[in-house]
């Protein structure tokens, strides 16, 4: 078996309690609920040991009765507090809480950001949340940028974690963005196509790349200014910073994007002009079609006004 299935599934079945002969935490056990990205990072970093010798590929093959060892792990439970932040909250049941996540609040807490995140503000306004992306990450199934506003939704148990991850990746629940880029797009409609991957040069940006990940983004024209183009977005796959990138590529960067152009930001609107404007998915347990939309930020609405008097 590989070394990150061993342990993500010795740790699910066993609940932290643990054959030492097998598995032995040096400071303590690894989080129950920790993903298996989680557990492959730890590999590659350096941390577990398979018989006293430090194994860098989680693909590693195990053959039985190997002694593993896992180096002491940060307790960041007790680090990610709830915050009484003000959070937006569209919709809840017992499986999901759908919010509309301001522009400038970040997603979920990193080493450089340990507080002020969207997940603290959830710790705060919903005490039951999933914990299959572990203490960093509870709930959260898929993001939005920092600077990206919208809809999202988190799940609030594990089922309901699994169910909407399959409807994301099967494409049945649908996303749609809006945004305003810089200069006029002629078709009415498209499809942008370009695998998109870690840039060679920044690895803070991502960028269309042959070694990437295929993604596709649909869009169609809403209405055309002078120099800029608002339009609707609709993503067929879910890549990092997607939209921000395709639409960079095809020499339409969005408004205010302090990663994809250089373009001077004209506006008062503080990261890209963004929004997850809808959501359409299926209730996880009782298999009804819901449909979410978050209103368009002032920010945005403000940036259209002052175009549609050029």
């Amino acid at each position: 078996m590989r070394l990150d299935i061993y342990l993500q599934d010795l740790l699910s079945k066993s609940n932290q309690t643990v054959d030492a002969t097998d598995f032995v935490a040096e400071k303590n056990f690894l989080p129950s609920s920790m993903s298996r990205s989680h557990i492959q990072k730890l590999i590659s970093d350096g941390l577990v040991k398979v018989d006293g010798k430090i194994i860098l590929k989680s693909s590693y093959k195990l053959s039985g009765g190997e002694k593993i060892s896992v180096a002491e792990i940060k307790n960041v439970e007790s680090e990610y507090l709830p915050e009484n932040l003000p959070l937006d909250i569209l919709y809840q049941d017992s499986d999901i809480i759908v919010v509309n996540k301001a522009r400038g609040m970040t997603v979920h807490p990193a080493e450089t950001v340990r507080s002020g995140t969207l997940v603290n503000a959830l710790l705060y306004h919903c005490k039951d949340l999933s914990g299959i992306n572990g203490v960093m990450r509870p709930g959260i199934v898929h993001r939005l940028d920092k600077d990206t506003s919208g809809v999202m939704v988190v799940a609030k148990n594990d089922f309901a974690h699994v169910n909407l991850a399959e409807q994301i990746k099967n494409k049945t629940a649908v996303r749609k963005y809006l945004a305003i880029v810089h200069g006029e797009i002629s078709d009415n409609a498209g499809i942008i196509s370009g695998a998109i991957g870690r840039d060679k040069v920044d690895r803070k940006k991502m960028s269309v790349t042959a070694d990437g990940k295929p993604a596709v983004t649909e869009f169609r024209v809403l209405e055309r200014f002078k120099n800029f183009t608002y339009v609707e977005c609709k993503l067929q796959t879910g890549r990092t910073h997607q939209i921000r990138v395709h639409f960079s590529e095809i020499g339409h960067p969005l408004v205010g994007d302090p990663k994809y152009t250089s373009r001077k930001n004209i506006f008062e609107i503080q990261g890209q002009a963004l929004h997850s404007h809808t959501l359409t998915l299926t209730q996880p347990t009782t298999g009804e079609i819901l449909n979410f939309a978050a209103p368009l930020p002032e920010d945005m609405k403000k940036i259209l006004q002052q175009l549609g008097k050029v």
